[in-house]
């Protein structure tokens, strides 16, 4: 099946409001990500943790319920961006309003109601 991207910048299956996570490569293509996008939720996170996976679908719900752009960045072969985000365990989920970070939580799997309403608040 072929991938499609969204005028948001998230993947779609093909089915409409279908919205997945967007990984980004390396510190340049965050930047570039938040900069694109009012809001943005991005998950910092490393291979083999099972907790970081099984938060992969709830932000894709997070993005459908609330319309904005989510990604997943991998930190580990990226100390000054592991030291800029101060991404002391992961999952880390850090939300930026136009361009900025304004927020983070880092509590190991978040609800996705939770994650929603946490997003919600903060985002105008």
């Amino acid at each position: 099946m072929m991938s499609n991207t969204t005028a948001g910048g998230a993947e779609s299956d093909g089915n409409e409001g279908v919205r997945r996570p967007t990984s980004l490569a390396d510190a340049d293509a965050l930047d570039a990500f938040v900069a694109d996008a009012d809001a943005a939720l991005v998950e910092f996170y490393t291979d083999g943790c099972g907790i970081c996976a099984s938060m992969e679908p709830v932000l894709g719900n997070v993005a459908r319920a609330l319309d904005v752009d989510v990604a997943l960045i991998n930190p580990r072969d990226d100390p000054p961006l592991v030291e800029r985000f101060d991404v002391r365990s992961v999952p880390l989920f850090v939300l930026f309003v136009d361009g900025e970070p304004v927020a983070r939580r880092a509590e190991g799997f978040i609800p996705g109601d939770d994650l929603t309403a946490w997003v919600d608040e903060r985002v105008e």
